[in-house]
């Protein structure tokens, strides 16, 4: 099993918070086709944190894998989780991200170094390669994501529904717009009433004009 990893000194042990796990996946219909990323996120108890899910449009299946590395970066940083586990069943990004391979398509140049400009603002990475079989919940919800994108719209999940408007910083002009769950150890209250709040995507992740969504959402997104 192929494996990068660093924990910086820079945190005393008392300070450090334990692993952020983010099962990532990327798909394409077609390579190129019709493309999108899963991200299943857990701590090290099992504890749901979160799932991000976005159809990209017509991209590769390289493409979709390094977004969703990008998209579990973010949602590592944006949470405050300063440790990530990172697995992966595409061998070429990890062995890119581990130095192993050179980066030479100019479609991933561009993401590959963002990639390792976030990692660089973590205090511990780690990113591992996985068979296919391993890594089951990030391919159903990049499944779902390129199911959305191609008009099969998946049945909504049971639970609390948030509607954002995605401004100017959503994105982009022709993709479909994430859907994305925020884990919750404690279980939402039964059949609440929707809200609509104003926000924008970016790099997968949700964030909002004013306010905070709170845990144990579901955030359908639609295009302003």
């Amino acid at each position: 099993m192929d494996q990068l990893s660093f924990d910086s000194p820079k945190l005393e042990k008392r300070d450090r918070v334990g692993w952020a796990i983010a099962y990532c996946d990327g798909g394409s219909r077609g390579n190129p086709g019709p493309a999108g990323f899963g991200v299943y996120i857990q701590d090290e108890k099992g504890v749901v944190l979160g799932e991000l899910s976005e159809f990209l449009g017509r991209k590769t299946n390289n493409y979709a894998e390094y977004s969703g590395l990008l998209a579990a970066l973010q949602f590592a940083l944006d949470t405050g989780h300063d440790r990530l586990r990172v697995i992966s069943d595409s061998e070429l990004m990890v062995k890119q991200i581990k130095g192993q391979y050179r980066v030479n398509s100019p479609e991933l140049r561009p993401l590959y170094e963002e990639a390792k400009r976030r990692i660089a603002r973590l205090q511990g990475f780690q990113i591992l390669h996985v068979l296919r079989d391993k890594n089951k919940q990030a391919d159903g919800l990049a499944n779902l994501a390129m199911d959305r994108g191609m008009g099969r719209a998946p049945v909504e999940p049971a639970g609390r529904t948030t509607t954002v408007n995605a401004g100017a910083g959503g994105s982009g002009a022709g993709h479909e717009i994430p859907i994305v769950r925020l884990g919750s150890a404690t279980k939402p209250p039964a059949n609440p009433p929707a809200k609509a709040i104003r926000g924008f995507v970016q790099g997968g992740v949700v964030n909002l004009v004013e306010g905070e969504l709170p845990d144990g959402v579901f955030v359908k997104i639609v295009r302003e």
